[in-house]
């Protein structure tokens, strides 16, 4: 009920300072086309990278949509799940600079990769825990918020510096900004509706629902929080090295 009186306030103080202090656009005489949404998609090195975001995000959203779920059923400690996240997204904020430096000296793309196996470091412990194991839950999320830093820091770098690359073919289809944008948030908001849509149905599916307690529904439960995002993590890291001679 509190939440309207929260977010309303920030989202109209959010709006004034966009309008009054973001620099203004040059004016431009013609729109830009819808053709350039699909046209961006046939420049080979944006939709690489898009794909790798892609991947890496629902990795990242499957943990979202079940850790309240793992939480009250596999760690018992509902009451908790406030100061996890809270862990989680505090890590994530003081871990940018932090990231920033690595970019600085193994280069992005390593960085976004060290960010990447810390994940999957961390969510292989995730799926060895069980009930009352609260203190490495809470290490847990202070780590996977780390590795959530270079997921927000260093892919949308990536981008403008692709989107920034010379031209070395003009008859090779180049994403324009404006629709590589586009497809890059459409993506960011499509990873949390799908990793819902792979996450849910296959809870589902092993057999568990909220409030359950036996062995083999709190054992799905650990395992599609965990080992699903590592699979996808893998897949990610698999092909932002496949990427990196682009």
């Amino acid at each position: 009920a509190a939440l309207p009186w929260v977010f309303i306030p920030l989202l109209l103080g959010a709006a004034a300072c966009t309008l009054g202090l973001a620099p203004r656009a040059p004016a431009s005489s013609t729109a830009a086309p819808l053709g350039s949404l699909p046209a961006a998609l046939r420049d080979g090195d944006f939709a690489r990278l898009l794909g790798v975001f892609a991947v890496n995000g629902i990795a990242a959203a499957v943990p979202s949509a079940t850790v309240l779920f793992y939480v009250a059923d596999v760690l018992r400690a509902a009451e908790l799940a406030g100061l996890f996240l809270a862990l989680y997204f505090l890590a994530a904020a003081c871990s940018l600079p932090l990231w920033v430096a690595v970019a600085a000296r193994l280069g992005k793309l390593r960085a976004w990769l060290a960010g990447m196996a810390l994940a999957l470091v961390v969510f292989a412990w995730a799926g060895l825990l069980g009930a009352g194991d609260t203190w490495a839950y809470g290490l847990i999320c202070v780590l996977s918020g780390f590795a959530l830093g270079a997921d927000l820091a260093l892919p949308p770098s990536l981008l403008a510096d692709l989107l920034a690359r010379p031209v070395e073919a003009r008859d090779a289809p180049r994403a324009t900004s404006g629709a590589a944008f586009g497809w890059w948030n459409f993506v960011t908001k499509a990873n949390l509706a799908l990793a819902a849509g792979l996450a849910l149905p296959l809870l589902a599916v092993f057999g568990y629902s909220p409030g359950s307690r036996e062995a083999d529904a709190v054992a799905a439960l650990a395992t599609v929080y965990a080992l699903v995002p590592l699979a996808l993590k893998l897949a990610a890291m698999a092909l932002l090295w496949a990427w990196r001679r682009r």
